[in-house]
């Protein structure tokens, strides 16, 4: 099994795009010169130069003359194939072997990985919480050209206690997302994520908040201590957010809660805990500037991914921002929602996948998605005292629905990092299709008409 394993994977070395089959040739190309180069002298010396009879035998022995001619080639090719190939690989491990860990995967399957990101599509993931995180592990693996666009109205935890106290913008989920794009990425998640206990001083703060804090006061500005922190932590893409501006995600509800009656709740960490169905979201002040390098990043995207995480107070904060939605919408990019394994209890209880998208469109003001990714698994095992339930998938005229088990068995109420980005990859592969077949088509009827396919294709 494991020899068939490492012969599968030296196949990979033919595969287009690794920089690897040009050198092979031009390398065989100089061992073939130089062996005919070496063949002159040698024939010339096997034609003139005679041997006493007590050592013909023996160098009839060495130079093969008990052999056909075309056998003797065949065998001395053979035997130089097989040298040169063990030397080159020997010789590029010892040579790579600093910059990877060959315990880990092989060195080609190195190469393939890293070469196969560089030249993926440009990804924009927008939302914010545990699903933002989740994505973009997930997507690392297909793409060096990753943004992160996050939600800037988290006000609950240690993030909210730093953004009350220093003025800054909420690190939280910029935390959660540098140790989902970090290179050493199970220690820097453990670390990023690591909470202060009791009496130290620090309670409830997470390293990652305090390590991000700490850059912003250096660099004067919280993009730019987003930007350093990337750089040092070895992060695979960008970490933006929607806007620079202090902003309050407030809800109004479709009926009073509290003491007073009240049907509007100030304050992200507020809104789940209201109790009460939630009729819309909206920001104060509600005319802040989307962040320059966001907007532009979904102008110039490939694909652009809403969602997963918290409906209301994870996506839509982000879509609040009118710069960011505008840009959702007038970008060519392909558009994927994807929508919530699970309903979240406060925000989103018994909704179905047209809920979700439904509640998008309506404070986006225009369906803006070209697919729908909805979780097809529902025979997942869920908790026995559980106060959510899986979302059902329903079919709309505003999108195309692409189902997929993309959930994480051991706690569905997350999606697997990695069967997602491959349905993500697959939405976009199917796309790219139907798109090179209606463009062969439209130009197949301006050849049949006769007529110049610039105005009508």
């Amino acid at each position: 099994m494991r020899l068939r394993t490492r012969f599968g994977s030296a196949w990979k070395w033919l595969y287009p795009g690794l920089g690897i089959k040009r050198w092979l040739l031009l390398l065989s190309v100089g061992v073939i010169a130089l062996t005919l180069g070496i063949s002159f002298f040698y024939v010339q010396i096997y034609r003139s130069l005679t041997f006493p009879d007590t050592a013909s035998a023996a160098v009839r022995g060495v130079t093969l003359q008990f052999l056909p001619h075309w056998v003797r080639g065949v065998l001395l090719a053979f035997l130089g194939i097989t040298c040169m190939s063990v030397a080159v690989f020997r010789l590029s491990k010892s040579l790579v072997s600093a910059f990877f860990d060959p315990a880990q995967e092989s060195f080609v399957d190195a190469i393939y990985r890293r070469r196969v990101r560089r030249h993926g599509p440009r990804v924009v993931a927008i939302g914010g919480g545990t699903g933002l995180s989740t994505l973009l592990r997930g997507l690392k693996e297909c793409t060096e050209e990753l943004t992160a666009v996050v939600t800037v109205a988290d006000d609950g935890g240690s993030s909210g206690r730093l953004r009350e106290q220093l003025g800054l913008l909420p690190p939280g989920d910029f935390r959660s997302c540098i140790a989902a794009l970090a290179e050493a990425e199970p220690l820097m998640t453990l670390l990023f994520q690591y909470r202060f206990g009791e009496g130290l001083g620090l309670d409830g703060h997470s390293f990652g908040n305090l390590f991000i804090a700490a850059m912003a006061g250096i660099t004067g500005d919280f993009g730019q201590a987003i930007r350093q922190s990337s750089k040092v932590l070895a992060v695979k893409g960008r970490i933006l957010p929607s806007t620079m501006q202090n902003v309050t995600l407030c809800a109004e509800l479709s009926e009073a809660v509290g003491s007073r009656g009240q049907r509007q709740v100030q304050g992200e960490s507020h809104i789940p805990a209201a109790g009460a169905p939630i009729e819309r979201v909206f920001l104060q002040p509600d005319d802040v500037r989307g962040y320059g390098e966001a907007v532009q990043a979904l102008l110039d995207a490939d694909i652009i991914v809403v969602g997963p995480g918290s409906l209301y107070t994870s996506i839509l904060p982000n879509l609040l921002v009118r710069d960011i939605a505008e840009a959702l919408c007038a970008s060519d990019g392909l558009k994927i929602y994807v929508c919530n394994t699970a309903t979240q209890a406060g925000e989103t209880d018994h909704y179905d996948v047209k809920d979700h998208v439904r509640a998008i469109y309506n404070h986006v003001g225009q369906p803006c998605f070209d697919y729908v990714l909805a979780n097809e698994n529902m025979e997942v095992k869920t908790p026995a005292h559980w106060n959510a339930e899986l979302v059902r998938f329903a079919e709309h005229d505003s999108y195309r629905l692409w189902s997929a088990d993309v959930v994480d068995t051991a706690m569905p109420w997350r999606h697997d990092p990695v069967r997602l980005a491959h349905s993500i990859m697959e939405i976009y592969t199917s796309h790219q299709r139907a798109q090179t077949k209606r463009t062969s088509a439209g130009r197949s009827v301006c050849s049949a008409t006769g007529q110049d396919p610039a105005p009508r294709c």
